[in-house]
């Protein structure tokens, strides 16, 4: 194991907070608070609308039941059986561990809905308190609402502690099964109602700590959204083992040395990331996406929200295989494929900045030249049965990997990093559409072998994509602009554009009319300015993915080192 990977001391941030007033007067912290707020609304209906993975008898022990309610109503009391909600959601769910179809169902999809009216019925005049609480309690008119919030990855983690998706008895179930469930359908139904029901909204309850729920009214949260689409702002990552993962991030992220690996950092995933919102000394969580889902014109820009709506296109992350082992061999699908088979817009064209690499580093890029297709097919086929090693650089080309290289990898080009680099990988936002052709043989975290999509893999190869192709194309593709600014990609097939920039005083950069998401790839930190004065001086550390909101038109970053470097991406 090498260490250390810097010359210097990483202050990489793991918890950043955006912090958004200096007191925190309405802001109500832990259940006693929560409560003694909430025990002002004597009469009447009080909705808790939840997102799927709430604890819901935590909140109904925990705060519900300490309001000293006549009535509490379970809303998913009145949902349909898990045997109606299985054949309605048949064609999304789909027997693939991974992947699904795209949910485009409602919330009263899930529901008895002649039930609801009579309930709705029931509850209309009512002159004492009643409490209604769940995933679907909007659907019940009240005199409070309330909304329940957790971020994505903490719904990720009690699934893998045991939870159960939305009205499924499925503790133990193959997480990849039950992720699947939440990205391909609760979660979209979860936003629909979050979207629609925000500006009726009294208060939003940040649940992310058991122990510690912390609620705002309405007002301070939009406030405080409006805020953050003003200002370049971070969010806040998370790490994952993986069985090809490294030791880098350890000591560059500042995470536990102890642990055996860590493959992923998620850092610029919107909709998988949080941001922790300051109030004095009292943070409060919310998923990133909330930001783009209320302010999507603000934060990406007018032009880009014409083409997206309410998806981030963007999309950053690191891959560390330091000391660890290769990227399973994937392709990711053409436009029309993905949006054919899973209802996604578009597709995960991407690229690999390599952030550092030892002198063994390779990616592994593109069909060798004149290689026999259906021998490649089938030796592929032969490796997904068992007891044969695909012998991938018969046919992969791969190429030497070194510090600052920009490798562009259009969908539906092979690919993989291979180990003993640091890839910054920039893409656009489909997230989980990878089709594995190999994977070295490997068994997951999980015990269970890690899942190829062959027949998804061979509808999306191009084969015309050979080594003069990749050289000419796809490899450290770069036009100097000036002395400070050259751009580095994306390939004519990919939306977004990349710039880097290298600077040993100030410069100054301009956004493009889109949301930009950059990250320092050298240097130890650099201060992030505002030319026109609208925004705080922000600091950025080496590796810190970040972005700067469309309303920020230009801006400054100042180095605080010899010399950094920024690579950035925007939407053409």
């Amino acid at each position: 194991m090498k260490m250390p990977y810097l010359n210097f001391k990483s202050e990489y941030n793991r918890i950043p907070i955006i912090q958004i007033k200096n007191d925190d007067l309405h802001v109500y912290e832990g259940t006693q608070a929560i409560i003694h707020e909430l025990s002002k609304v004597k009469s009447g209906v009080i909705v808790f609308e939840t997102y799927p993975g709430i604890d819901l008898k935590v909140l109904k022990e925990d705060i519900i039941n300490l309001l000293n309610p006549h009535k509490i109503i379970n809303i998913e009391d009145y949902a349909k059986s898990e045997i109606e909600i299985n054949q309605m959601l048949d064609k999304n769910i789909t027997e693939d561990r991974v992947f699904g179809l795209i949910s485009h169902h409602v919330i009263e999809d899930f529901y008895q809905m002649e039930k609801i009216v009579d309930l709705n019925q029931a509850v209309k005049n009512s002159r004492d308190l009643t409490v209604v609480y769940g995933f679907g309690a909007s659907l019940i008119q009240g005199r409070t609402l309330i909304y329940v919030s957790l971020t994505r990855w903490e719904i990720q983690l009690r699934y893998r502690a045991g939870a159960s998706n939305f009205k499924m008895h499925n503790p133990n179930e193959d997480i990849l099964r039950k992720y699947k469930r939440g990205y391909f359908i609760e979660w979209r139904v979860a936003d629909r109602i979050k979207n629609q029901i925000v500006d009726q909204l009294d208060y939003m309850i940040d649940y992310n700590l058991l122990e510690k729920p912390i609620m705002l009214p309405k007002r301070l949260y939009i406030e405080a959204i409006e805020n953050v689409v003003h200002r370049p702002f971070r969010m806040v990552p998370y790490f994952d083992p993986g069985v090809w993962g490294g030791q880098w991030m350890k000591e560059v992220c500042n995470l536990d040395p102890t642990k055996s690996n860590y493959a992923w950092s998620f850092d610029g995933v919107p909709e998988e990331n949080s941001i922790k919102l300051g109030f004095k000394d009292k943070i409060f969580e919310i998923p990133a996406n909330d930001v783009v889902q209320l302010r999507p014109r603000e934060l990406m820009g007018d032009r880009v929200h014409g083409r997206f709506g309410k998806h981030f296109p963007i999309r950053f992350d690191l891959l560390d295989t330091m000391g660890g082992g290769n990227l399973s061999l994937q392709v990711h699908p053409l436009t029309e494929y993905i949006y054919d088979k899973f209802g996604m817009p578009f597709t995960q064209d991407e690229s690999y900045y390599i952030l550092d690499a030892e002198k063994d580093g390779v990616v592994y890029l593109g069909f060798k030249d004149n290689i026999n297709k259906e021998e490649f097919i089938n030796d592929l086929k032969k490796s997904e049965l068992g007891d044969f090693d695909f012998p991938a650089t018969k046919y992969v080309n791969t190429f030497p990997a070194k510090k600052h290289d920009h490798f562009l990898i259009p969908a539906g080009t092979i690919h993989c990093s291979g180990r003993n680099t640091i890839v910054l990988e920039i893409s656009a936002t489909s997230y989980i559409f990878t089709f594995k052709l190999w994977d070295w043989g490997r068994i997951g975290l999980d015990g269970r072998p890690r899942p190829v999509h062959l027949d998804h893999g061979f509808r999306s190869l191009q084969y015309d994509r050979t080594t003069s192709y990749v050289k000419r194309e796809l490899i450290n593709h770069i036009h100097r602009l000036n002395e400070h600014e050259e751009i580095t990609g994306l390939h004519p097939r990919e939306f977004l554009e990349t710039r880097r920039f290298t600077f040993t005083d100030s410069i100054e950069v301009e956004t493009k009319g889109s949301v930009n998401m950059a990250n320092l790839v050298d240097g130890k930190k650099a201060i992030i300015e505002a030319i026109d004065g609208s925004f705080e001086p922000y600091e950025i550390h080496y590796a810190e993915t970040f972005i700067i909101p469309a309303t920020i038109e230009k801006f400054r970053m100042r180095c605080l080192d010899h010399q950094c470097m920024m690579i950035k991406a925007h939407v053409r």
